[in-house]
């Protein structure tokens, strides 16, 4: 049987990186899943969420629910969504057990990329080149909520030509955490130019991520640093041939 996937595009990815999505739909179809996407999707509520409006995310978790009933598995190129809908969505409808054993269902069929392809599909090597150095940041809630940490890696090593350099604290945050970098700035930028530091120690030309928000703050800070480091989703590393 033919495994499918519907593609779970977040907000991030939707309006930054677009190209993250891309590569995971060519990813996937080389893959030989048959990838579908629903142009109605929203996003998945986890900002209201964790701002305290738990009315807004709860309308916005129950339209997830109305648009991917089925069977199919939902892949996502983010630890962050995935983690608020398999997590989360439950606790949003525990007063209302109809809706919640929906949420945990939907929650039984959500996957990270990384996650997906290991741990699903069983593939480690996807026929990926890529010549340089490069080295992985853990995401928090990939990492923390969703306990995926080898998956990731075991996905870059198997990349033909590449040489991978674990940095130091790779599972330290990088200072996004969505309305965290905006409520506390100085903290925020404290521990992305911790992080920085930690990069440019292991001479990487390129720095890979599961989250496109991680990966734009550490972008923010390496360009205010004037380095020549790269910022790289795993999508688009394992898409490349």
């Amino acid at each position: 049987m033919q495994t499918r996937v519907s593609l779970l595009i977040t907000c991030v990815v939707d309006q930054f990186f677009p190209l993250v999505g891309e590569s995971v739909v060519r990813l996937l179809e080389r893959l030989g899943v048959t990838v579908t996407f629903n142009p109605r999707q929203t996003c998945c509520g986890q900002p209201a969420f964790n701002t305290g409006y738990r009315r807004y995310a709860r309308d916005l978790a129950r339209r997830m629910l109305d648009l991917f009933p089925g069977d199919d598995y939902l892949v996502a190129p983010s630890g962050s969504c995935v983690s608020m809908i398999r997590l989360y969505y439950p606790e949003l409808f525990k007063d209302d057990p109809r809706l919640a054993e929906r949420a945990r269902a939907l929650g039984r069929r959500v996957y990270e990329l990384s996650d997906f392809l290991v741990n699903v599909l069983g593939v480690e090597d996807v026929g990926a080149r890529y010549r340089g150095r490069v080295t992985y940041h853990d995401g928090c809630h990939l990492l923390r909520e969703l306990r995926v940490r080898e998956e990731p890696r075991r996905l870059i090593r198997a990349v033909q030509g590449i040489e991978f350099i674990e940095m130091e604290e790779a599972d330290a945050c990088c200072g996004f955490g969505g309305t965290f970098s905006v409520k506390l700035a100085g903290v925020s930028a404290a521990l992305a130019r911790d992080k920085i530091e930690r990069i440019q120690r292991t001479g990487a030309d390129a720095v890979i991520a599961c989250d496109s928000s991680c990966l734009m703050h550490i972008a923010g800070m390496l360009g205010r640093c004037g380095s020549a480091i790269r910022t790289m989703h795993l999508a688009e590393l394992l898409a490349a041939e």
